[in-house]
């Protein structure tokens, strides 16, 4: 088996993380992606990840908060997360690394692109936490400025769903699931899978992202292995 790509970026859900409980981090589901990661990286893969942190808050919940300030308790939630994952991925032999977009030296380094290029050149994983380090911008949005800025050959998107559909598949049992759409189309429709400046970004900058289920067997090796699973997102036509 061998990768389709040199570099990745994979944005891995905090809910699918979470497990079946829908809250923390599910040791069960960990170990498969940490089992995964270690496959990617003894293939010479470049790994760099983005975790969410609805496992632990969403900026949303925070009904009565100022925005900013729930946001920002988000951002905190992705550190969580990345302090696991590095954990268990160091218990495996991975050297990992993470990099925060707000300051905080105890725990890891700062966000510095030359700095993550070099750890990819040494053979290390980043986690890069703490989103874009602003407020009203998605974790997804940060997947996409950071598979930019480390032209990362694809952005590959573990959700707790398995594909992007034309309208919620759980509350729609009709649903219509895409093997393929366009940037364009993501933002005209207003595809709520993946947030509309995050698509831009990728259009403008021609980075492809592919949106599959993590909770599908192996499914980060076969999608960086190039097998066709969840849906593609690129400048190509809807089919």
């Amino acid at each position: 088996m061998q990768s389709k790509y040199k570099r990745v970026l994979i944005k891995l859900s905090g809910e699918a993380l979470a497990g079946p409980s829908g809250h923390g981090v599910d040791e069960e589901v960990m170990a498969k992606v940490v089992e995964q990661i270690v496959t990617l990286k003894n293939m010479g893969v470049q790994i760099a990840l983005v975790i969410g942190g609805g496992n632990f808050w969403r900026g949303r919940q925070g009904k009565s908060m100022d925005r900013a300030v729930a946001d920002h308790m988000g951002m905190l939630a992705t550190v969580m997360n990345a302090l696991a994952m590095m954990d268990a991925l160091e218990r495996h032999g991975i050297p990992t690394r993470v990099q925060t977009a707000l300051i905080m030296t105890s725990v890891a380094e700062p966000y510095i692109l030359r700095k993550a290029l070099s750890h990819f050149e040494h053979g290390r994983v980043v986690i890069m936490a703490c989103g874009t380090g602003n407020p009203y911008c998605s974790t997804d949005t940060a997947a996409a400025q950071r598979a930019c800025e480390i032209q990362a050959d694809v952005l590959m998107m573990a959700k707790n769903i398995d594909g992007i559909y034309d309208s919620d598949p759980k509350l729609n049992p009709n649903a219509k699931k895409y093997d393929h759409i366009n940037y364009l189309d993501i933002i005209k429709n207003g595809i709520k899978a993946m947030d509309a400046t995050a698509a831009t970004m990728c259009m403008e900058n021609n980075v492809p992202v592919i949106a599959f289920g993590l909770d599908e067997p192996n499914s980060i090796v076969r999608v960086a292995c190039g097998e066709k699973l969840g849906t593609i997102i690129d400048n190509g036509e809807t089919a």
